[in-house]
């Protein structure tokens, strides 16, 4: 099988401003992954090309990128999912992630993405003296199921940069921050509750969402991310205290 690329490449230091770039690929498997295609483009053809990749096992979320108009990781997509059945070639177009300064190709300046995820105080607060006995702090397999979800979360901005809110201002907390802030409001070990409905009641938090459900479909890790903002809607709009009395009592679902 052929693959024909089309790679959207921009270099700061030689570029006015992005262009097109195509090339061919033979011996293409359908169980080729577009990561390990883009290993051939950079070592084969054009070593300028420039793109992250680091555990290429869908665990450190460092590919994500847009590929046929859809961002993905580049090292879970394979060829037979972007061709027809029995095809002998395929096209698959790449691009860099959308909302976020282009640094080079498909490389995309990152830190805007992780200071809105600082921001929603995305670590686990209790300032109660440790259980006398020396073990963790104890928590029911209900209560766990509560946010197990947004615990896979693997910081790709897949989801945030799918998000027409986000293209439009990037002040907006993003998806990702709030489900990383999910994750720890919906915990009843952690005490920062209140701080964190507060950061994401703000203008830029959570109620920029329209819930167009692009971030759900964007995510490699299959979370419920538009759910988890919904949830995060109510519990501000329920207020605090009644959010933690209702997180004691209820299941995983609602």
């Amino acid at each position: 099988m052929k693959a024909h690329f089309r790679i959207r490449r921009f270099n700061p230091e030689t570029n006015a401003k992005p262009y097109w770039q195509d090339f061919t690929l033979d011996n293409v498997a359908p169980a080729d992954r577009v990561l390990e295609l883009l290993h051939r483009i950079k070592w084969e053809q054009d070593g300028t090309l420039a793109f992250r990749r680091s555990c290429a096992h869908g665990v450190c979320g460092s590919d994500a990128m847009r590929i046929n108009g859809r961002n993905m990781l580049a090292c879970k997509v394979l060829v037979s999912s972007l061709a027809a059945e029995g095809a002998e070639s395929v096209t698959i177009q790449v691009e860099p992630i959308l909302g976020l300064p282009v640094i080079k190709d498909l490389i995309v300046d990152m830190e805007p993405f992780f200071a809105h995820y600082r921001a929603v105080m995305p670590y686990f607060v209790n300032n109660d003296p440790p259980p006398a006995d020396g073990r963790e702090r104890r928590q029911s397999p209900e209560e766990r199921a509560i946010f197990d979800d947004s615990t896979k979360c693997i910081l790709c901005a897949a989801c945030t940069t799918s998000c027409p809110s986000f293209w439009a201002n990037g002040s907006y907390v993003g998806p990702a921050a709030i489900v990383q802030a999910h994750r720890f409001i919906f915990d009843s070990r952690d005490q920062a509750a209140e701080q964190r409905l507060d950061i994401l009641a703000a203008p830029d938090g959570v109620w920029r969402c329209r819930t167009i459900f692009n971030c759900t479909p964007a995510c490699p890790r299959e979370i419920e991310v538009t759910r988890a903002i919904g949830e995060v809607k109510l519990a501000i709009q329920m207020g605090a205290e009644r959010m933690r009395a209702r997180k004691m009592t209820r299941g995983g679902t609602e």
